[in-house]
């Protein structure tokens, strides 16, 4: 292959184009700076304060890859609607379920109305408290680039609560106490009936 000298129109382009340019100088962008060590950075202590007879809150580990917050962190960062002295019986699974409602093996498409139907029938018959079992769900993560969630309802369930027509039905939604199914079911407590 025969090399191709430059014309005069681009010796000119490229004259202009270092006239613009600064030189650099290699022997400060690699020398390596022993003189001076790199600051620490400043120490941040957090007190922690615990009262008499009670024991220290247990940390939750974070994780640096997880955009969102798990479904259970976000249930435990909602605002409690209802009487808090309620949901903590509730939590404690102290308050027994009016009605309940399977949803385990069901398709979407069959869970959504039939959801939406349990959910209208309860308010219109004045019950307060029901469990909607979504199950855990079966683990079908392969471990390809894409992950997949694990128990499609139990994600979906709480976004069709807080939806019309029943958002404004439901008052709160919990994850149930391991006597009612745990991570696998909600308490939904539903507004009075008007």
């Amino acid at each position: 292959m025969k090399r191709r000298r430059l014309n005069d129109d681009d010796l000119a382009l490229w004259r202009r184009v270092t006239e613009r340019t600064e030189k650099l100088e290699l022997n400060k962008l690699f020398t390596p700076e022993i003189d001076a060590p790199a600051p620490a950075p400043p120490q941040v202590r957090r007190a922690k304060i615990t009262l008499q007879g009670s024991k220290p809150q247990p940390t939750a580990k974070k994780r640096s890859n997880d955009l969102r917050p798990t479904l259970s962190e976000q249930m435990k960062a909602a605002p409690v609607q209802m009487d808090h002295k309620a949901f903590g019986k509730m939590k404690r699974g102290k308050l027994r379920p009016e009605g309940r409602i399977d949803l385990h093996g069901m398709t979407l498409d069959r869970a959504h109305p039939a959801l939406n139907g349990f959910i209208m029938d309860a308010h219109a018959r004045g019950k307060r408290l029901v469990l909607v079992i979504t199950g855990k769900g079966k683990r079908r993560d392969e471990g390809g680039p894409i992950p997949v969630r694990d128990g499609v309802l139990r994600h979906q369930v709480p976004q069709w609560l807080a939806m019309p027509p029943l958002s404004a039905l439901v008052l709160q939604i919990s994850q149930a106490h391991i006597s009612h199914g745990g991570g696998g079911a909600y308490y939904v407590y539903l507004r009075r009936h008007r």
